[in-house]
């Protein structure tokens, strides 16, 4: 058997033995032999597939980063480590959103490398003062993966930046990938030393852990796995590019939240998911959810907040105040645009100066009216590109300054250097206008703190001469390609590659009437100062909740290689069928019904041939030939094919089309049950169909006696499940008054009969046989799609009604493949179906024909 290389790539990983990196203290188990269970040395004895009891108690959160919220700092002289809390982190803020009930424990790096030797002491000394874990990433290591695969390839791509050539991005590096999943690997380790898996929630945070979900879901199947990405999602045409494009989709998907800032950060999520992995997704109660084996992954769309009371605190800071005064004097008669920008290439400084250069050309009366005040945080990443940016940046300010500048007048101050808080508030409170003219950034919180400052606090005002009474006023010019422009309706939309268009924007908003203003700022004001960060941490949190409440209602199994793996969610009593078992039963009883369908289940989907084999043929004939046995293939294929490829099997029972035709023999007639002959509704249906195809590539109308079928799936996925929506409303529309049912189903929309489905012709025939004195005593039924589901529902209920004279029937319906379903057992593929086949027509004593190779 061949592996992947992402499998070959997690097992190496595992096992330490790919970049020779320090191993974790703890191992994960290689493959899932069993349902549900994994070794009793990897798992601690315990058979993780039985369901558990709820918890008692409320668990604690475990926030896991790519950085710890601390600031660390070692004193050479004495040799003593130092760590204060970082008040700028996000992961800090957050806690305002959790419940003072909850504990919340860290888990991520320090921005500074400890030797090995201390790393023991620092790490007990950080639990015990911070509720901090740290991962110790060996420096190789994390140069590969964070410099090489998060910062220098993930981040370009997921701001929609493809490495066409090696000076514009780096090219993928297997290297760093593998150290990508061995960091993860590590992060993963460290959440399970802290973690009690029945009751603690994990919230995993931004595209540096993307793997991570795997790791823990394979150690702890229950565990409750949240996710959210920080940065944009990219177009499935951008990450469709990336060589582990389905690794990181699947590890994704191990969770049961994922978060995203923007709806259309989700869009693109769904879908990549839709695309690459063949999912379907729905909105249930105004809840986005993706099914995957049986398990909802819930999709959660809400961008991040400020921490209100942190800037307020900043305002009133004396050294706030001060700065705001003097920055006043400093540019006082003249109007302040302001941009605050952190050093790197997707954040159009460049871009920026292009248009203030542009409204000084075309306005000229400006010219030392207008400053923009450009602050510069440092880069977080190194690299050419972020060279080049900053040379650009700086070239582009002497041309203005030297073109449009004299004496006690700079058009543009450039202020690069790191800043603090109380700083940068005075800025943000004096500004007359606050431009963000990214080229795509994740959610940018800059206009936020603009808002919020531009508000006020009264000792701010008093600072500055400002009456309390007096409006406040905002204006903001946001690039509609960052996260957070959805949210502000009154800011002023850009392309920040429409240079012209940037350079109006800003003229238009330091000239607005200032009742304009006004309106506004407070729209604005009253929707950031409602919806701040710990708003978000508790929304995100509820959902959590609400996405984990049915874990221990079902029973898991993990399947599965490597990146691969994942977890099928089954009703507790679904299991295998044990052939033994329903061989033993079948042997006893004297009377039975068989019900197969076809298509999936005596014939593979992936056949090209959908002819049966001269084996399926002869095993039918032997099953028929008992005098004890009705058999019947239950399919929705029409009733000429069915006929002719089995018309060697004189016994053998058809109801094609979903059991509107239904023939007991050979020799006996069609019969349709009374049903509805008049198919003039297809003169309705069909023309609306082909218009549906012709505007859909890759689909196409299937014409049947009793039916009418739309296929679309080989047309684009999400133009044919669009299109399937508007013909599925269409056609209720056009036949709102006709005898018919109008269903969507995989990849096809059929209209077809009202009361024609496989569960009524199961039933019919059933009721039947019990009617002319033939009770079953023993019934079994197979399928594999959702067609079969009706059969499987319907045979289960009438074996429990009274219109069996004697005991209940022994039924087994029997699904193929794993995955949820009505049925109480599985058969792993069609090839176990014939297996199965064999020893039942051996057990009827006749002899089966031999297996062909």
């Amino acid at each position: 058997m061949m592996l992947s290389r992402s499998c070959i790539s997690l097992l190496d990983l595992g096992s330490g033995d790919m970049l020779s990196f320090p191993q974790t203290p703890r191992s994960l188990p290689r493959v899932i032999t069993a349902p549900g269970i994994i070794s009793e040395a990897e798992d601690g004895g315990m058979n993780r597939n039985q369901v558990s009891p709820a918890p008692e108690s409320q668990g604690k959160k475990i926030m896991v980063a790519n950085f710890l919220p601390l600031h660390a700092r070692k004193d050479h002289g004495s040799g003593n480590w130092h760590f204060s809390l970082d008040e700028e982190s996000l992961l800090l803020q957050m806690e305002d959103g959790i419940s003072p009930d909850s504990d919340v424990v860290y888990v991520g790096s320090l921005k500074v490398d400890v030797p090995a030797v201390e790393q023991e002491e620092v790490a007990q000394e950080l639990l015990e003062n911070f509720k901090c874990v740290p991962t110790f990433l060996p420096p190789e290591l994390h140069k590969k993966y964070y410099h090489g695969f998060c910062k220098q390839y993930l981040w370009p791509l997921f701001h929609y930046m493809l490495p066409m050539c090696p000076q514009y991005g780096n090219r993928f590096d297997r290297s760093h990938w593998q150290a990508y999943v061995s960091a993860n690997k590590i992060y993963a380790d460290k959440v399970m030393e802290v973690i009690n898996p029945e009751t603690d929630f994990v919230w995993l945070h931004d595209y540096h852990l993307m793997v991570s979900p795997t790791f823990l879901r394979r150690r702890f199947k229950r565990i409750k796995l949240g996710f959210f990405l920080h940065s944009p999602f990219p177009s499935s045409e951008i990450y469709r590019t990336l060589p582990v494009r389905e690794e990181i989709l699947k590890a994704l998907l191990n969770t049961d939240l994922v978060g995203f800032h923007t709806y259309d950060y989700a869009r693109h999520f769904l879908s990549c998911c839709s695309r690459m992995l063949g999912l379907s997704y729905e909105s249930k109660w105004g809840y986005l959810g993706l099914d995957y084996f049986g398990r909802t992954v819930n999709i959660k769309i809400l961008p991040v907040g400020i921490h209100m009371g942190r800037l307020e605190s900043a305002l009133n800071h004396p050294l706030s105040c001060s700065k705001a005064k003097e920055v006043q004097e400093k540019f006082r008669g003249k109007k302040i645009i302001l941009g605050v920008d952190d050093m790197d290439i997707f954040k159009g400084i460049s871009l920026k100066l292009l248009a203030m250069e542009q409204l000084l050309l075309q306005h000229p009366e400006l010219r030392g009216c207008v400053v923009l005040v450009q602050i510069m945080n440092p880069a977080r990443s190194s690299g050419k590109d972020v060279e080049e940016a900053r040379t650009e940046t700086y070239a582009a300010t002497q041309r203005i300054n030297e073109t449009f500048g004299f004496s006690g007048y700079e058009p543009v101050v450039l202020i690069d250097r790191p800043m603090e808080l109380f700083e940068k508030t005075a800025y943000y409170t004096l500004a007359e206008c606050c431009i963000v003219n990214a080229v795509r950034d994740g959610m940018n919180l800059i206009p936020y703190k603009y808002i919020v400052c531009r508000h006020g606090t009264s000792k701010m005002n008093q600072a500055l001469g400002i009456s309390s009474d007096s409006c406040r006023t905002s204006t903001l010019v946001v690039s509609e390609f960052i996260g957070c422009s959805p949210s502000l309706s009154g800011a002023i939309r850009v392309n920040p590659w429409d240079i012209e268009g940037v350079a109006d924007a800003l003229n238009l908003a330091i000239s607005m009437p200032t009742m304009e203003k006004q309106a506004r700022h407070e729209k604005h004001y009253r929707y950031v100062s409602s919806h701040g960060i710990a708003y978000w941490a508790r929304s995100f949190l509820q959902d959590f909740e609400r996405s984990c409440k049915d874990h221990n209602s079902k029973r898991l199994w993990g399947v599965g290689f490597g990146l691969g793996f994942r977890i099928l969610s089954l009703s507790p009593s679904f299991r295998k069928l044990n052939m033994e078992n329903i061989t033993s039963v079948y042997k006893r009883v004297n009377r039975r019904a068989i019900f197969l369908d076809y298509d999936g289940t005596l014939v593979p989907q992936s056949s090209i041939s959908k002819i049966p084999s001269h084996e399926v043929v002869s095993l039918l004939n032997s099953l028929c030939g008992d005098p004890n046995n009705t058999v019947f293939i239950i399919s929705g294929r029409d009733r000429s094919s069915l006929s002719d490829w089995f018309q060697g099997c004189s016994n053998l029972g058809i109801a094609a089309e979903h059991g509107y035709f239904v023939r007991w023999n050979s020799w006996s007639e069609w019969e349709t049950g009374h049903l509805n002959e008049d198919f003039d509704w297809k003169k309705i249906a069909e023309p609306v169909m082909q218009v549906y195809t012709e505007t859909t590539d890759g689909s196409y109308v299937e014409p049947k006696e009793s039916a009418l079928v739309w296929h679309y799936r080989d047309a684009d996925p999400d133009f044919g499940s669009f299109q399937a929506i508007e013909l599925l409303d269409h056609l209720e529309s056009v036949l709102a008054n006709e005898p018919v049912a109008v269903k969507k189903g995989q990849h096809i929309v059929e209209v077809k009969p009202q009361g024609v489905n496989k569960g009524l012709a199961a039933e019919k025939i059933l009721y039947k046989l019990v009617n002319d004195g033939k009770s079953p005593e023993f019934v079994l039924c197979i399928g594999d799609d959702k067609s079969d589901e009706g059969m499987f529902e319907s045979i289960s209920n009438i074996a429990s009604t009274p219109s069996f004279a004697s005991a209940a029937p022994e039924v087994f319906a029997c699904t193929v493949g794993q995955k949820p379903s009505k049925a109480r057992y599985y058969l792993d593929d069609t090839s176990e179906v014939m297996t199965l086949l064999r020893r039942l027509a051996s057990a009827s004593g006749s002899k089966p024909p031999k297996q062909l190779v």
